[in-house]
């Protein structure tokens, strides 16, 4: 039943039903959607109408609403209202399921019979902070990382709650309410992994039927529970290495056979559909994976100095690299807990590599850049080296040369002392080296910095700085900000699957004993070490001019497009970030103009005012401090914050996913566990390294198990879907009735089709070599818009995968 509540004076019209089922004036319909005819008795004199209320008496079924569309109403034409929602049978609801049209209001501008509507709808949506959620609530409600763990599966399953408290501050996730576990009432228990696609988030932020039928959200849920449990089980018996590069190769040609029982333990847990199509297992055959990107057009090419130094500018992970402002490079790490950890590496180590120029002449002129995983990771690298992982905490310097290319001069790793954390670093230098064994030493080494920057990449770049952190506005947008807020409207598709993404995460992939701890060399102290970093995180510094700056990879220049020039010209995600910054920020500023003509405007409006303050003080609670935020006073605050907040849920996310498979597909580039030391003379590693370095690599790097398991991994998550939305684009034309919006939308999607020429232009600029590198592969991640599948471009508008 349908009811017309009328903008003027809160007049309900009479009920209506579906009618017939209507497709000849509807031949752009999706499949699997129908069009119904409803016809209305509205009374046009006392008003235009403002809000539906819908009601399903169906005793069981559910039905999705899209949208509802009042044709030809008098002097407005059509009236369309964007629902977008899940529709449950009445006796699930307390209250009526209210949709408004698609006309913004500021709360103090709202029509007065449509207050009380807005009012409760946000009521409805911040529930009362009880009780279990279940699969129809549409409630968003915070809790902390209390669910990693699972001490009821005994000791090896603790960890640590994040969240709370000032030594592992974290984001906040969307509650559910699920009961503690019997060994720890502070901690949530777990749902096994046959429920574990039905995780609850609110109902409208559950995948759609097309993501599903995509095999996104089942090939996460299939990987953990049927192929690798099969595959582990497989290899504790008969264990597998790799004992050359050819044999990694051949996982991209005829694929690894296993014995058709292995087959046949993966099929009881896998549907036929996804072993055939994602995973591409058949009969005795497992895996014939898609060639990455990387060794597509040249084989070797990765394993190049130059590709080494590239990939940190144009790679997977191209937000870590920062300009060396000292030398030798200083540890910010306490000196009373952990002693000297100032770098050992000296003029000597590389001064024969500067291209003629001097140690301190190269840093005063910017030459020196460096990638610096020292500090993250030597706090935990005594627990990690006493399990089966071995590494180091690492520094890798390089030089910025004239052709734009980045020289590696030289990698320390460093282990704590062995006397005690007190007593500083135990650190080795390493320098290039073209032949013998110590050309082997020197891959090794920068395979221990490839180690380090998969699991920062994994653990900091991807998960906590784009999903992690968007989760609490997500909430704080639905608790705080109506419907009919304009800012609702300019955020929401960017949360778009955000919270079922994160909460199948939480199930499969950054658990206990999950995908991520298997394959990612830190393992139980994963998540942990990224609430350590997570104490660092400032929200207007994530801005991209602000990071770029905080970086030392660019300077203030008032006469530059973006207020700033890159020391690194040739900087393929910076420059092409830029541009798509730019692009989002003129948007958002022409959005927000209309609606905030003048500060007071912000500073007076009661939704926005409650909404920044909920993000500060709960959605981020361990980061209240003010000096973390924009005060979200003037109209040009507002404009950066959500700015940034765009940024990050889309092009910042793009940058750092969808060049997993790509890059790290092949392991040997992007390996992420390391099984033991750098093999010292007089060793039987060493002598094994120097008569066959690349069984000596490959013994030392990430094993055919989490090889498979990983590869496997990043495949689903660098893929698009089909009913992907990019950057530009809303799944639904109608969603505001403002011209003015339209318009400036309009031009924004106009801007982001002329950026992707300008990235393809550049692309065939032989003059930039970083654009495309020794593999022959163009920097492509920026590019706004994608086909189905892992095609290393595309900015979809939201974390959704």
């Amino acid at each position: 039943m349908l009811k017309v509540s009328n903008g003027l004076k809160g007049k309900v019209g009479k009920e209506a039903c579906l009618e017939n089922e209507v497709t000849s004036s509807f031949p752009s319909l999706a499949p699997g959607d129908n069009a119904f005819n409803v016809t209305l008795d509205l009374d046009v004199s006392v008003g235009v109408p403002g809000a539906l209320i819908v009601k399903n008496n169906h005793a069981t079924e559910k039905f999705f609403l899209k949208t509802f569309t009042l044709k030809d109403v008098p002097d407005e034409g059509d009236i369309h209202f964007v629902c977008n929602s899940w529709i449950y049978p009445t006796t699930k609801y307390d209250y009526d399921r209210v949709f408004f049209r698609n006309k913004s209001y500021l709360p103090s501008e709202t029509p007065e019979p449509l207050r009380e509507l807005r009012e409760q709808e946000l009521v409805n949506l911040r529930g009362n902070g009880k009780g279990e959620r279940q699969e129809w609530d549409r409630v968003y409600d915070y809790a902390y990382y209390n669910d990693l763990g699972n001490p009821d599966k005994g000791q090896d399953y603790v960890r640590q709650i994040l969240g709370g408290s000032s030594d592992f501050p974290y984001p906040r996730r969307g509650r559910t309410g699920r009961p503690p576990t019997e060994t720890d009432a502070n901690i949530e228990s777990s749902m096994s992994l046959i429920t574990s696609l039905n995780v609850y988030v609110p109902r409208d932020e559950r995948f759609g039927h097309v993501k599903m039928a995509d095999f996104l959200g089942y090939g996460l849920k299939s990987l953990a529970q049927g192929i690798f449990p099969a595959l582990e089980s497989y290899f504790g018996e008969t264990p597998g290495e790799f004992s050359s590069f050819e044999e990694v190769y051949d996982l991209y040609k005829g694929g690894l056979k296993l014995p058709t029982t292995v087959v046949d333990n993966i099929e009881k847990n896998v549907p036929a559909e996804l072993l055939q199509e994602m995973f591409k297992i058949d009969r005795g055959q497992f895996l014939k994976y898609p060639p990455p990107h990387v060794i597509k057009e040249n084989k070797s090419g990765w394993r190049t100095d130059e590709e080494f130094g590239r990939e940190m500018v144009a790679g997977v992970n191209p937000v870590v690299i920062r300009r060396l402002e000292e030398f030798p490079p200083k540890s910010t790490l306490d000196p009373k807990v952990y002693g000297d950890q100032t770098s050992k590496i000296i003029e000597d180590h590389i001064q024969s590599n500067l291209d003629g120029l001097g140690v301190f002449e190269a840093l005063n002129n910017n030459k020196l850049f460096i990638l610096d995983h020292h500090d993250s990771f030597m706090p935990y690298l005594r627990r990690i080296n006493s399990t089966l992982t071995k590494t180091y905490a690492s520094r890798t310097l390089l030089f910025l040369k004239d052709d734009g290319t980045l020289k590696p001069l030289a990698i320390e790793l460093s282990l704590p002392h062995p006397n005690g954390d007190q007593y500083g670093a135990v650190s080795k230098v390493y320098t290039p080296a073209k032949e013998g064994v110590e050309s082997a030493i020197w891959e090794l080494a920068k395979a221990y910095v490839a180690v380090n920057d998969s699991g920062y990449h994994q653990l900091i770049s991807h998960w906590l700085n784009t999903h992690a952190v968007i989760e609490p506005f997500v909430i704080a947008t639905n608790r705080q900000l109506s419907a009919l807020h304009p800012i609702h409207k300019l955020l929401q598709p960017h949360f778009r699957d955000t919270m079922n993404i994160n909460a199948l995460a939480r199930q499969t992939l950054i658990n206990a004993g999950g995908i991520l701890e298997i394959t990612v060399f830190p393992g139980k102290y994963a998540m942990e070490m990224s609430a350590v970093v997570y104490k660092n995180w400032i929200f207007p510094e994530q801005a991209l001019p602000a990071e770029l700056l905080k970086r030392g990879v660019a300077v203030e220049d008032p006469n530059s497009p973006h207020g700033l020039r890159l020391l690194i010209e040739d900087y393929p995600y910076a420059v092409d970030g830029l541009e798509i910054w730019s692009a989002i920020k003129s948007w958002v500023e022409e959005y927000c103009s209309y609606f905030y003509k003048t500060d007071e405007i912000v500073q007076k409006d009661c939704e926005l005012q409650a909404w920044w303050k909920e993000l500060r003080e709960v959605g981020h609670g361990d980061k209240k401090d003010e000096l973390w935020w924009n005060k979200m006073q003037t109209r040009e605050e507002l404009i950066d914050s959500c700015t940034i907040m765009i940024w990050i849920a889309s092009a910042l996310h793009a940058a750092v996913n969808f060049g997993q498979y790509p890059y790290a597909g092949f392991l040997p580039n992007r390996p992420t566990l390391s099984r033991r030391f750098m093999p010292e003379k007089g060793t039987p590693e060493y002598e094994e390294l120097q008569s066959d370095p690349e069984k000596g690599f490959l013994k030392t790097i990430t094993p055919l198990l989490q090889t498979l398991i990983g590869v496997s991994l990043i495949e689903v998550l660098s893929r698009h879907t089909s009913d992907e939305v990019y950057l530009g684009q809303r799944d639904t034309p109608e969603w505001t009735s403002e011209g003015h919006s339209l318009q400036a939308f309009e031009r924004f999607g106009k801007k982001l089709i002329q950026i992707e020429d300008n990235i393809m232009r550049r692309n065939n600029d032989v003059n930039l070599k970083n654009r495309v590198g020794p593999i022959k592969f163009p920097y492509t991640l920026l590019h706004p818009t994608s086909e189905k599948g892992v095609t290393a471009m595309g900015i979809p508008n939201s974390v959704s995968i």
